[in-house]
């Protein structure tokens, strides 16, 4: 049976492969492989849904697939009902800092947000609303007090660290929904989504003493989760991209373990068990998990949490554990994923083939010779160089594919996470830090 593919869908999923990022819909015409990691993210989802947590580690080379299975797990937990934030980290978006990084990350995060039908972020009001109309619904069935509703449905977010200031902000939202305020509600939105940077203008605004600082986002992590689940969705997943930032983008010691030290906060909370309702997924690249030197590895405390288990080797699979290696791709998944590709660029329709089997056949060897037999470990160079193949024979008829094979060398891309950035927080001296040459003169 053929999927149709819409034409929103197919112009999503070619532009996004076209520039080698991941497509945020569509994602299910051109899954391949990975059965066994897909399986222990939904064990997750489910351990999720009935009250736990857990946090996950999807490790693999530059252009193994990391971002593509985290916005598969997005659209699993969505399929789920749960609410999903996603973000990546950069040097200005971070998960510890002093100068509003990490509240950066935060407040991409909530922006991202996605729950329901809104799938493409944005869904921060709407979860609101939800949540709104739900307890109002239940008040008028009860012939109840709406405002007394609503101030016992938040007290159990209370006991969260800042849960008062949260439920008054909530609160400030409903007035400023009932009155018809755009500016209170779009005031309550700003704070949610932690975009003041002093007190004094949250509280001249909303009335609260607190704001989303640097310091506490994964605090505010907890009590989002917590909130999620009182308006009747199964839990919060947080997804969290270009790891690899913290460990080979960040020239400054100190920033790297401080940033490290939140990483360690939150695995001891999943693995302990001490939150209710939440899902961390972390992706980077090897040297992000294993690199002695400036990697989790070199950090003692989150090495031993995160070493593989030394009994799964030979091939053998474990992923019980936070971290799942994604690993290569083989030959025959490729040729799948080179045929969905096809099948998509021709809209579902098989007489639009631009290429036959033995082009695709020949395309993967081409790879092989090109790129090297690495090119199985990272896909995503081949999938954009397919991509281009059938562009350039599309917009020119006739143009004979092996010819047009054989004059082409692709080349790999570049590992931007790899590409080093000075850091300016606690900078520390020229002759002190660990990544840098002393200047001398003979």
């Amino acid at each position: 049976m053929t999927i149709a593919i819409r034409p929103r869908e197919r112009e999503a999923i070619l532009q996004s492969l076209r520039a080698g990022v991941v497509p945020r819909i569509g994602l299910q015409h051109i899954q391949v492989g990975r059965k066994d990691e897909i399986y222990a993210i939904l064990n997750d989802l489910d351990s999720i849904a009935k009250g736990g947590t857990t946090v996950r580690f999807i490790i693999g080379r530059y252009g193994s697939g990391k971002s593509f299975f985290l916005n598969l797990a997005r659209v699993l937990g969505l399929e789920k009902k749960f609410v999903v934030v996603q973000a990546d980290i950069s040097p200005e978006r971070r998960l510890h800092a002093s100068g509003g990084q990490a509240r950066s990350l935060y407040s991409e995060l909530m922006k991202n947000m996605s729950a329901g039908a809104k799938r493409d972020g944005g869904a921060l009001p709407g979860l609101v609303e939800k949540w709104v109309s739900d307890v109002e619904f239940n008040t008028r069935q009860t012939n109840g007090d709406l405002d007394q509703a609503i101030y016992t449905s938040l007290k159990p977010l209370q006991d969260y660290v800042s849960g008062y200031d949260f439920a008054t902000v909530i609160t400030k939202y409903v007035e400023g929904f009932e009155k018809g305020d755009d500016a209170l509600m779009t005031a309550a939105l700003r704070w949610m989504r932690a975009e003041y940077a002093t007190k004094m203008e949250a509280r001249q605004d909303l009335g609260v003493r607190s704001i989303i600082g640097d310091q506490d986002i994964y605090d505010y992590l907890k009590l989002m989760a917590a909130f999620v689940r009182l308006a009747g969705y199964s839990g919060l997943l947080v997804n969290i991209d270009e790891m690899g930032v913290l460990s080979h983008r960040l020239n400054n010691t100190p920033a790297r373990n401080a940033n490290y030290e939140v990483i360690l906060h939150i695995v001891n909370d999943c693995l302990q068990g001490s939150v209710m309702g939440l899902g961390i997924i972390f992706a980077g690249i090897d040297d992000f998990m294993d690199d002695r030197r400036r990697g989790i590895a070199s950090y003692e405390a989150l090495r031993r949490r995160l070493a593989d288990n030394a009994f799964a080797v030979g091939g053998l699979k474990d992923h019980s554990g936070p971290v799942i290696r994604l690993q290569n791709l083989t030959p025959e998944d490729l040729y799948v994923l080179l045929l969905n590709i096809r099948h998509v660029y021709a809209a579902g329709d098989t007489s639009r083939y631009l290429v036959p089997d033995e082009a695709i056949n020949a395309y993967i060897q081409h790879c092989a010779r090109t790129l090297g037999a690495e090119f199985y470990q990272t896909p995503g160079d081949a999938v954009k160089g397919f991509v281009g193949f059938l562009s350039v024979l599309e917009q020119n008829p006739g143009t004979n594919w092996q010819k047009l094979l054989g004059g082409i060398n692709l080349q790999p891309s570049i590992n931007p996470e790899s590409l080093p950035v000075s850091d300016n927080e606690n900078q520390e001296p020229p002759n002190g830090g660990e990544d840098e040459l002393a200047t001398f003169q003979l």
